[in-house]
């Protein structure tokens, strides 16, 4: 049996849900400097494969960011230390994004955490498939 680590064990779940808006994704784009017109410029992205402007993949890796700096372990500074990723289906402005952690493994000598990290959108159908390796700190 796997030990916890600072209170995380294997088998924990945390979640984070947010709808994509345009805001948001104009918000990315001037944020991080990438400004693809696939995101922003809808006659551009009509005559790609999507047909339509969408969000940025980063962006969606952002709500996997949120979902293990804020609900995995609250009660820890959780630390990124690797992040693998698979981008399964485009998503669209609009749609609702539920990120996903679950535990899979745990290191307590070190404090390590291993969690699969998956994205559905509204319809569950994955968006987004990965695995994190965190860090887990206690906060003085």
């Amino acid at each position: 049996m796997t030990e916890a680590v600072m209170g995380v064990k294997v088998g924990d779940r945390a979640e984070f849900e947010k709808m994509v808006t345009a805001e948001d994704v104009a918000r990315f784009a001037d944020c991080t400097g990438d400004t693809n017109p696939l995101h922003r410029d809808p006659d551009y992205a009509a005559r790609t494969r999507f047909g339509q402007c969408i969000a940025h993949g980063m962006l969606s890796a952002g709500f996997i960011s949120a979902v293990l700096g804020t609900k995995l372990a609250p009660d820890s500074c959780v630390i990124y230390l690797s992040q693998s990723l698979r981008f399964l289906r485009p998503v669209k402005i609009g749609e609702t994004i539920r990120a996903v952690a679950e535990v899979k493994g745990t290191d307590p000598e070190k404090r390590i955490v291993t969690v699969q990290t998956d994205c559905f959108n509204q319809d569950g159908e994955p968006v987004v498939k990965g695995e994190a390796v965190v860090l887990l700190d206690p906060i003085s």
